[in-house]
């Protein structure tokens, strides 16, 4: 869990000693912390292959992969941004945003946008830098490339929109928010001709062409004594099953929206940091010890529950066929029936964690690792 302190909503003081206790508490979660479940064999019950491996330099910072037009993009902890062949791992174009990433990668198959650590909007089109901007705002969410604008989400839960072929900046959201906020990847997709957003524990549907929002739905209600137990920010990515986008919100809740008339569909309390995975009958989510959970997608009922995987660390979920599909600290990606949880399949990668949420390219099943591996798997 990361943390991030916005200047100037109250004294200093206050903000530093809480952030000094936080720190005495995480310290002592570290040192106390459960040792991670053993794996138990699976005996594979679908055929499953690694079909390339690519190559960045280390990924420390939260790495979204993104997939447009038969081609994924990838970015390093260097600056490095590399698009692939998804059906091959052939690189395309490589190149680089000239200072460490604190966020990417975005594209819509031509134009890619990356965040630097230095707060430095950069985009290239086909591999070729065409301009930088600097922000506000520190930026950990992978900026949106769509309708030929590029949409950013700070961690101050702004959101700006620019020209992608120029920079010109198009607008600016600033919502009121609180002091301290999530240190990682917020939900920021399209839907139709709506930008969805999300603003704490809402999610928001904006006018991409004006800024102004259409409608917003709380998906958590924030609870707890202090600043750091009232985080209910929502954690990308969110997930799109025909109208309903279902995610989660920090430690607090996983939830489906209908995102056409605006409306919470239901909403479960649940701990948890990561990404949820859905299809058409469940939604699957990890708790914050790595319990996994399965509930009827149109109604919220548990379904199932899992204790095979606790404290392992586990990646954001993305749903593959039959299969639920994740990461864990030691590389292995793990494939689980959806309906009952069973183990389908397991395949290693380098050993390194497993940092983004498994991302599916039409067959294919892309994942990053700690060190920085593109792996690219096909289940069968």
């Amino acid at each position: 869990m990361a943390l991030s302190s916005l200047p100037g909503r109250r004294p200093l003081l206050p903000v530093l000693m809480l952030l000094t206790a936080l720190v005495t508490l995480l310290g002592g979660c570290v040192r106390d912390r459960p040792q991670p479940a053993k794996l138990e064999a699976v005996s594979p019950q679908i055929a499953g292959r690694q079909v390339w491996q690519s190559r960045l330099p280390g990924v420390g910072f939260p790495l979204a992969l993104t997939v447009r037009d038969g081609k994924v993009f990838a970015a390093g902890d260097d600056g490095t941004v590399l698009a692939l062949d998804v059906a091959t791992g052939r690189a395309l174009w490589r190149a680089q945003a000239g200072a460490p990433l604190s966020a990417g990668v975005g594209s819509d198959g031509r134009h890619a946008a990356v965040v630097t650590r230095g707060n430095e909007l950069v985009v290239f089109d086909e591999g070729r830098s065409t301009w930088r901007t600097r922000l506000g705002a520190r930026v950990l969410t992978a900026p949106l490339v769509a309708g030929e604008r590029v949409f950013v989400l700070g961690v101050d839960r702004s959101v700006q929109a620019f020209d992608v072929l120029d920079g010109r900046r198009l607008w600016t959201l600033q919502r009121p928010g609180d002091p301290l906020t999530l240190g990682q990847a917020g939900v920021l997709l399209p839907f139709g001709d709506t930008l969805l957003a999300g603003q704490g524990p809402r999610l928001a549907a904006l006018d991409p062409l004006r800024g102004s929002v259409r409608w917003e739905v709380a998906v958590a209600a924030p609870r707890g004594t202090n600043e750091v137990e009232r985080l209910a920010d929502l954690v990308g990515p969110a997930v799109r099953q025909g109208s309903s986008v279902c995610v989660r919100a920090f430690q607090a809740a996983v939830a489906c929206v209908d995102a056409t008339r605006g409306a919470l569909q239901w909403s479960r309390n649940v701990g948890g940091a990561q990404a949820v995975a859905a299809d058409e009958s469940v939604l699957v989510a990890a708790d914050g010890s790595d319990r996994l959970s399965a509930w009827r997608q149109g109604t919220g009922q548990l379904v199932w529950t899992s204790e095979k995987f606790l404290f392992r660390q586990l990646s954001g979920l993305t749903a593959a066929g039959r299969a639920i599909v994740f990461g864990d600290l030691d590389g292995q990606l793990h494939f689980l029936d959806r309906q009952d949880g069973r183990p389908l399949l397991r395949l290693a990668t380098d050993g390194s964690p497993i940092v983004t949420t498994p991302v599916l390219a039409g067959t294919t099943l892309l994942v990053a690792t700690r060190s920085g591996g593109v792996f690219a798997f096909r289940p069968e």
